[in-house]
C-alpha cells in the first residue's frame, strides 16, 4: 500500500464524519452525462513500477540529450557546465524545504538568499534594484511591458524584430487578453530598424534584446535617450546571462527595465525548464515592479536581518487589483543561480564569458571556410547566424541523424521565413572535436 495509506476502515470513518454514504456520493454534483464510466481510450492498462520505468526509459532514449553529442543549440537555452557543488548545496534541507518567506523570524535563510540574488542581478544588469526572481525570461518580458504601461499610462509596446519569438509571443498573448497593443516587427538578422520613428503618443515602451535572437550585439545608449525624450521606456531583454560578464550592462546604456533569463547559471537545460526570470529596474520605478523585494535591516538587538520590503501580495489579498499576477519566485532555481555565480566570483564570471566568446569566434572562423556558408553577424557574443545554400531545417535534420545538434533553423522560430538561416551557439562546453565534427559533417551534407 505504498501510495494508498488509508484502509477501508479509515475511509468509512472519514465518510461517516462528513455524512456521505460512499465515495461516489462526493461526485453527486457532477451530471451523469459528464462522468466517464470506463477507462480512457488509448491509455495503456495497469503496469508495475519496473515495467513503467522501462517504458519511459525507452521513450526517453529517443531523445538526443545535448550533453551526449556535439551540440550547438542555443536560442535562449544554453548548455553550460554546472559545478557539482551547486547541486549539493541546493539539496540542503534548509533550502530544499523552505517555502514563501512571509514569516521572517523563521525564514532568515531563504530571505538572505533572495537578498543576495537581488544584489547579484543588480550588479550584472547595471540597474538600481532587482526583484526576487520570476518564472522565466519570457514572462519577465511580458511583465516588463505591463509595468511600462502602468508607468507611462500608455497602452502600446513596440517589439524589435531581434526579440526572441517566444518572448514576443508571450507578450502579444498577454496584450490580447489584458488589453494593450503589441506591435511586433519582422525579423531583422542584420538590424537596421528605425525603432524611434515608430514611437507615438500611445507608445509605452520599446523592447529590444542584447545580444538579439540572431546573436547580434548592440549599443542601445542612443536609443534609450531617444525613447525617454519621447516619454517612452526602453526595455532590454537578455536571454544569455553569461554575456553580462563581458558586454556593457543594459543599465549603463540607460535601460529603464531589464528582463532576462538566468538559466545559464546553475540551471541545466532540463528539456525546457524550470528556469528563472531576472527582473531589474531603475529605483524610481520600484513601486510598480512585479513580484517581491527582499531587504536588509537590523533586529531589536542590532543584529543584521532580512525581511520582505515590498510584496505585491497578489495571490492572497489584492488578487485582480494586484500589480502583477506572478505568484512565485522560482526560488530553488534562483538559489542555484546565486550559488553558481558565487562560486565563480567576479573574476571567474568574466573569464567564463571570455571563454564563451573565444569559442564562438573559433567556430565562426571554421564555418566561414565551408563552401556556401556565410556568417551574417558583424558582432556576437557566443551565438551567431550563418546562411546556407540549402534550407537550414533540412541540414539540421541530416546532421541530427549523424548525432550532431547543429543549431536552430531560424525558420523554426520565424515560420516560413529565413529558411537558409541557421543560428549556432558555442559555450565553454564546446570542444575542438565538436567543432571538427560539425565542420566535416556540414561540408559533406552541403
Amino acid at each position: 500500500m505504498r501510495y494508498l495509506p488509508l484502509t477501508e476502515a479509515d475511509r468509512h470513518a472519514m465518510l461517516a464524519a462528513i455524512g456521505a454514504s460512499s465515495v461516489d456520493e462526493l461526485f453527486r454534483d457532477v451530471p451523469p452525462a459528464a462522468r466517464r464510466s470506463g477507462p480512457v481510450e488509448g491509455l495503456p492498462g495497469f503496469a508495475g513500477e519496473l515495467e513503467v520505468e522501462r517504458q519511459l526509459a525507452a521513450m526517453a532514449a529517443k531523445n538526443i540529450a545535448a550533453g551526449s553529442v556535439p551540440s550547438f543549440v542555443g536560442c535562449g537555452a544554453y548548455r553550460h557546465h554546472i559545478p557539482a557543488t551547486v547541486d549539493y548545496m541546493v539539496q540542503r534541507g534548509e533550502f530544499l524545504t523552505a517555502y514563501t518567506p512571509y514569516q521572517p523570524e523563521i525564514s532568515q535563510g531563504t530571505l538572505q538568499v533572495l537578498f543576495e540574488f537581488q544584489t547579484q542581478v543588480s550588479l550584472l544588469t547595471g540597474m538600481d534594484v532587482a526583484n526576487a526572481s520570476m518564472y522565466d525570461g519570457a514572462t519577465a518580458c511580458a511583465e516588463a511591458v505591463m509595468m511600462a504601461n502602468r508607468l507611462t499610462r500608455r497602452k502600446k509596446a513596440i517589439l524589435s524584430g531581434g526579440l526572441h519569438p517566444h518572448y514576443r509571443d508571450v507578450t502579444t498573448t498577454d496584450a490580447h487578453f489584458i488589453g494593450f497593443e503589441a506591435v511586433a516587427l519582422p525579423p531583422a538578422p542584420k538590424g537596421g530598424e528605425d525603432l524611434v520613428a515608430l514611437v507615438d503618443a500611445d507608445t509605452a515602451c520599446i523592447v529590444v534584446q542584447n545580444p538579439d535572437v540572431f546573436g547580434q550585439v548592440r549599443d542601445y545608449t542612443t536609443l534609450a535617450q531617444q525613447c525617454q525624450a519621447k516619454g517612452a521606456l526602453l526595455i532590454v531583454v537578455v536571454t544569455e546571462a553569461v554575456s553580462l560578464g563581458l558586454l556593457t550592462p543594459p543599465g549603463e546604456m540607460g535601460a529603464d527595465i531589464v528582463a532576462a533569463e538566468g538559466q545559464s547559471l546553475g540551471n541545466a537545460l532540463n528539456f525546457g525548464g524550470p528556469y528563472v526570470g531576472l527582473f531589474a529596474v531603475k529605483e524610481k520605478y520600484v513601486r510598480q515592479m512585479p513580484g517581491r523585494l527582499c531587504g536588509q535591516t537590523v533586529d531589536a538587538d542590532g543584529r543584521r536581518g532580512f525581511v520582505l520590503t515590498l510584496s505585491t501580495r497578489e495571490q492572497h489579498i489584492r488578487r485582480e487589483k494586484a500589480t502583477s499576477n506572478i505568484c512565485t519566485n522560482a526560488g530553488l532555481c534562483a538559489l542555484a543561480f546565486s550559488i553558481h555565480l558565487s562560486l565563480l566570483g567576479e573574476e571567474g564570471f568574466t573569464r567564463l564569458a571570455r571563454i564563451n566568446h573565444a569559442k564562438a569566434v573559433q567556430l565562426a572562423d571554421r564555418l566561414s571556410g565551408v563552401k556556401g556558408v556565410s556568417v551574417v553577424n558583424d558582432s556576437f557574443f557566443n551565438e551567431f547566424t550563418v546562411t546556407l545554400p540549402r534550407a537550414a531545417a533540412e541540414v539540421v535534420e541530416e546532421l541530427a541523424k549523424r548525432r550532431i545538434l547543429a543549431g536552430v533553423p531560424a525558420s523554426r522560430l520565424f515560420a516560413g521565413q529565413l529558411e537558409d538561416h541557421l543560428i549556432l551557439a558555442a559555450t565553454e562546453t564546446t570542444t575542438e572535436s565538436d567543432m571538427d565534427a560539425l565542420t566535416k559533417a556540414l561540408s559533406e551534407v552541403l
